[in-house]
């Protein structure tokens, strides 16, 4: 297992490889499909941004409301595909992981390659079990879109396993491969 921070993203992206363990800590932002086009016209018209791209890590996230006592509510990852779109872009703005479930498009394989970057997957339909990780959650933009605002989170040992890493290798086909074998 391999235990990281956020900050060491840029740099440690680029040394990881499909099927790490990987317990993440640091700051995430989460980001689905409505925030995405948001930040996506925010670039397209020169506008400020809700975070720095460069290093960042997004996790692909709509959290439920926190019950009384807790940080945040069920906090599982949502389907990766829906933010292929936008995806490549961010990660040529120097995006360094992307955590999500599913497969990516070829686009974004090929960005996460060009850009060192990686892609994780989080353990879907453990939301409730995934929130134990998270210590800290604000809102920073698009509050109207509701659990689908952007959120800044701090993870604490968050459990992920690296899915597509930036030598080409892709969980998605390889496992399909050992499993055809």
């Amino acid at each position: 297992m391999i235990e990281m921070n956020t900050a060491e993203l840029k740099e440690k992206a680029k040394t990881l490889r499909v099927g790490d363990r990987v317990f993440l800590s640091g700051a995430v932002y989460t980001s689905r499909d409505a925030a995405h086009k948001r930040i996506n016209a925010l670039l397209d018209e020169g506008g400020k941004l809700p975070y720095e791209l460069s290093g960042a890590a997004i996790y692909y996230a709509g959290p439920t409301a926190a019950r009384e006592g807790m940080v945040i509510g069920s906090c599982g990852p949502t389907t990766s595909g829906r933010m292929d779109v936008y995806s490549p872009r961010f990660l040529d703005l120097g995006l360094s992981a992307m955590i999500g479930k599913g497969e990516r498009s070829e686009a974004v394989c090929d960005a996460i390659q060009r850009n060192g970057a990686v892609y994780f997957c989080a353990v879907g339909g453990a939301g409730a079990l995934a929130c134990k990780c998270i210590t800290e959650c604000e809102v920073i933009a698009f509050e109207d879109l509701g659990c689908e605002s952007v959120k800044r989170l701090k993870f604490e040992k968050f459990p992920l396993i690296v899915a597509i890493d930036c030598a080409g290798g892709n969980i998605f086909k390889t496992g399909r491969a050992n499993y055809r074998t």
